[in-house]
């Protein structure tokens, strides 16, 4: 019985700590707007275009997407960097969970679209990592991060827009 009790307590820590491990990837970005330029890579005429664009998409369809840049992803793949993120900022509506993340880490080489699962019908993984390849990567290859991020926004309003807007109808 007692090894038995102290099997029990073993996995319950297990589980805690499993549980722990999840939500201390806290990224410490704070959302300051549609725009969160972090790493110092954007210009501020592009972070007021961009963020213009964003607020209209948001405005036209319910969905809210957010450009954000980090100097690091802390020691976290991005995938779980991202996914945190957008959770911990509480990106799109509660009830549709139709919010969207780009994320890059550009001294990581990284970037990442982030989706609700509210948009999942309208933003596969599939035409996500398309955008990412054929429009997003090509430029940050010139060293165009504002390029690439410009083409990351227009490819996912063309995924969303027509599928958000035939939804609010």
């Amino acid at each position: 019985m007692r090894l038995f009790l102290i099997g029990c307590a073993a996995l319950l820590a297990a589980g805690c700590a499993a549980e722990a491990d999840d939500s201390a990837i806290a990224p410490a970005l704070e959302l300051t707007g549609r725009v969160v330029d972090a790493a110092s890579i954007l210009s501020p005429a592009f972070e007021a275009e961009t963020t213009a664009v964003l607020e209209q998409l948001e405005s036209d369809t319910g969905v809210q997407l957010v450009v954000a840049t980090t100097p690091d992803l802390q020691g976290y793949e991005i995938n779980d960097y991202s996914l945190n993120l957008a959770r911990s900022w509480g990106l799109g509506s509660k009830e549709r969970d139709d919010g969207l993340l780009i994320l890059v880490a550009p001294n990581e080489r990284k970037v990442r679209i982030e989706v609700g699962r509210g948009l999942e019908a309208s933003v596969k993984d599939e035409e996500a990592a398309s955008i990412i390849q054929d429009g997003i990567l090509p430029h940050f290859r010139e060293g165009d991060f504002e390029a690439g991020l410009r083409a990351g926004v227009d490819g996912l309003m063309k995924e969303v827009t027509p599928y958000e807007l035939k939804e609010a109808a």
